[in-house]
Formats: C-alpha cells, sequence, structure tokens
C-alpha cells in the first residue's frame, strides 16, 4: 500500500513540477518536443564503442537538471526501477566480447567492457532526456504538440488517457489494499492466495470507472479528439533554444 501511494505521490510531484513558472518550462513544447527527440536518436546513433561521444552528450540532461532547477534525487530514484533492465542486457557484453581495447597499467579493458558501460550510458541518457521533457512539460502540451505535428489523433488521446488515468488506477489500488489489511491486520501484504481476486476485482472497478468516465465524457460533447486549448505558436527564444541545442548535439556527436 505504501508503495502504491508513494508512486502516486511521486508522478503528482512530476506534474507540479512540470506546471512550475520557470525559463525552461515556458519554452514551447514543440521546441523541447524536437530537441529531446535528437537528443535520444543522436544518442542512439553513437557507435557501441565511442565512450567519449556519449560522455560529451552528457552535457544535455546536466544543463537542463541546473538550469530546470530539477531534483536529481527524485530521477534517480525513478532510474533505480529501469536502470537494471538496462544493465540485464549489456552485463554479459564482457563475456562474449574479450578483444583488448587498452590497458589501465596491468588491468586489460577489453572492448565489451566498454560496449557495456555505453549501452548503460545510452539507456540513462534517453531516459533522463525523456525525464526532462515530462518535468518540464505538461502532459496536456506534449500531446498538444504531438497533434500539431499531426501525430494520429487515435495514439495522442490513449497517451493522454493512460497518464491520466494510471493514478487513479493506483489510488484505487491502495484504496483496496488498505481495506485489506484492515480485514487482515496480522499481514504485511496481500497473500498469494488472494492476488487472483484483488487484480479481478480492480480489473471490474476500473472498468465501471472507465465506463462512467466515458460516458461523463459524451455528454461533455466528446467526439474522439480532445480539444488542446491555449496552444501557442512558436516565439524566437523557442526557435534559438531548438536550434542551439541541435548546433551542440551534432557538434558532440560529428566530433567526438
Amino acid at each position: 500500500m505504501n508503495d502504491l501511494k508513494r508512486t502516486s505521490d511521486r508522478m503528482r510531484r512530476l506534474e507540479v513540477t512540470a506546471q512550475k513558472k520557470g525559463w525552461l518550462n515556458d519554452i514551447h513544447p514543440t521546441s523541447k518536443l524536437f530537441v529531446t527527440l535528437a537528443c535520444i536518436i543522436l544518442v542512439i546513433s553513437i557507435n557501441q564503442y565511442n565512450l567519449p561521444g556519449l560522455l560529451g552528450m552528457c552535457i544535455y540532461p546536466v544543463v537542463l537538471f541546473v538550469i530546470g532547477e530539477i531534483s536529481i534525487k527524485e530521477f534517480l530514484y525513478r532510474l533505480r526501477m529501469i536502470l537494471p533492465l538496462v544493465c540485464l542486457v549489456g552485463i554479459f557484453n564482457p563475456v562474449f566480447d574479450k578483444r583488448p581495447m587498452f590497458y589501465i597499467g596491468s588491468v586489460c579493458v577489453t572492448y565489451g567492457v566498454i560496449s557495456m558501460i555505453t549501452l548503460m550510458l545510452k539507456g540513462v541518457l534517453t531516459i533522463s532526456a525523456a525525464y526532462l521533457l515530462a518535468s518540464t512539460t505538461p502532459i496536456e502540451k506534449i500531446c498538444a504538440a504531438l497533434r500539431h505535428l499531426h501525430f494520429p489523433k487515435m495514439i495522442v488521446t490513449v497517451i493522454l488517457l493512460i497518464y491520466r488515468y494510471m493514478s487513479l488506477l493506483m489510488s484505487e489500488a491502495s484504496r483496496m489494499t488498505q481495506a485489506y489489511m484492515l480485514r487482515a491486520p496480522g499481514h504485511k501484504g496481500i497473500h498469494i492466495k488472494a492476488w487472483g481476486s484483488f487484480a479481478g476485482n480492480l480489473l471490474i472497478r476500473s472498468i465501471d470507472k472507465a465506463k462512467t468516465v466515458y460516458d461523463s465524457m459524451i455528454l461533455r460533447g466528446f467526439d474522439g479528439e480532445i480539444n488542446y486549448t491555449g496552444y501557442k505558436k512558436m516565439s524566437v527564444n523557442d526557435y534559438v533554444y531548438m536550434m542551439a541545442w541541435f548546433v551542440v548535439l551534432l557538434v558532440i556527436r560529428t566530433f567526438m
């Protein structure tokens, strides 16, 4: 129950951070979206043995964490849940690729070790780029930017609804867990025999809530597409921000 509540609280804090006033938050969402995609594409395209190039790309998240006054502690907490998956992919590289690349004293550093480190760095950089976008831009503005770029309305609507109702689903699961704990005070968690019924009840409640929300949306004139109000055109500062990062990232990618 505590884990669900903490996760829900962290999602709310992320939304509060994205909606606060600040220079980075005020940059147009389309500009930030383009820069984020460019960073992710360039990071992925770097050779698996080019460690200096990836270290150079670290300038992007470092600068944004400082300018946006974003909590690195919060990011590291979220990263610890995803990083093991990235490590699992590259952890066997040193075993299969034992060719020596260089020596540090008497220690041999193989190509497999370097490729493992670069793979982990790629994972951290791509996750940090996406996290920085979510931390400085509300989900509504991101979806509005996607629609402005002519992304399919169905995909954009699904993204927005999934994000919005993840917190509701966790809140519902937290309430059900609390009710279970009150009925079984001696248990520290849900007994394994009750997992099936718990998941079934959560699914039924989720379906009922989805129907209620959908009926409410239909009564308010929902026609399959959410109208994003307040979308403004990009200003000169937005173009300067976007082009400046394009130049910096391309220079790092080309010469490192």
